[in-house]
């Protein structure tokens, strides 16, 4: 029978925990290289009818509390609870997407000179300053909902001085909790706030 003397047993308890670090880093290395389900929501357009302007127009990024200010999708089991859907995820952080719908939906009315996100772009005459407030999916009762809150702000950049601001609000019902029924319920809510917006939008830009 072998007995271990103390520095070879020291040794290959090392050589053990740095075998089970080696596994724990790989399948850490593994769970990061899954590929996640993209899921990248369709701008809405507001009407092509209506009061026109030739002022340019900047979309800033939104802002967003830090729970919903990434790529994956938000789940509330609870008010006090988060969680993010397996598996799945946007095609970028949340802010970024918001900012790229709200540029695409305000565009698609061609109603106004022109309309880009804050970075790069011509000296713009209004700042879009957005706020996010809720976008994420809810448990109500039994079932559950999607909740999009977004809060606008028009700035004029000459002076500084706010033109108008509103709160935007819908909500949507999902089939179920996974990403497959989430999501079109996200697109029905997004489907009537993006035109809301965009036309408030112009219709202030034009108007004020």
């Amino acid at each position: 029978m072998t007995h271990l003397t103390p520095l070879t047993r020291r040794t290959a308890l090392l050589g053990a925990v740095a075998a089970l670090a080696g596994c724990s880093a790989v399948s850490s290395l593994n769970n990061a290289a899954t590929p996640l389900d993209t899921f990248d929501p369709i701008p809405v357009p507001g009407s092509r009818s209506g009061p026109r302007s030739s002022r340019t127009i900047l979309v800033a990024r939104p802002l967003a509390p830090a729970s919903i200010e990434s790529d994956r999708i938000v789940i509330k089991p609870d008010p006090l609870s988060i969680a993010y859907l397996p598996e799945s995820r946007w095609p970028d952080e949340l802010p970024a997407v918001m900012q790229s719908l709200l540029v695409r939906s305000i565009a698609g009315t061609g109603r106004v000179g022109y309309v880009g996100p804050g970075e790069g772009g011509p000296v713009p005459d209004i700042a879009v300053l957005t706020r996010i407030d809720a976008f994420q999916v809810e448990t109500v009762g039994q079932g559950f909902e999607v909740a999009v809150s977004v809060n606008v702000t028009l700035l004029r950049d000459r002076d500084q001085s706010v033109i108008a601001s509103r709160a935007f609000d819908q909500r949507a019902a999902a089939a179920d909790d996974v990403a497959r029924a989430v999501v079109p319920a996200f697109q029905s809510a997004l489907n009537v706030i993006l035109p809301e917006i965009a036309d408030w939008v112009v219709r202030s830009v034009a108007t004020g």
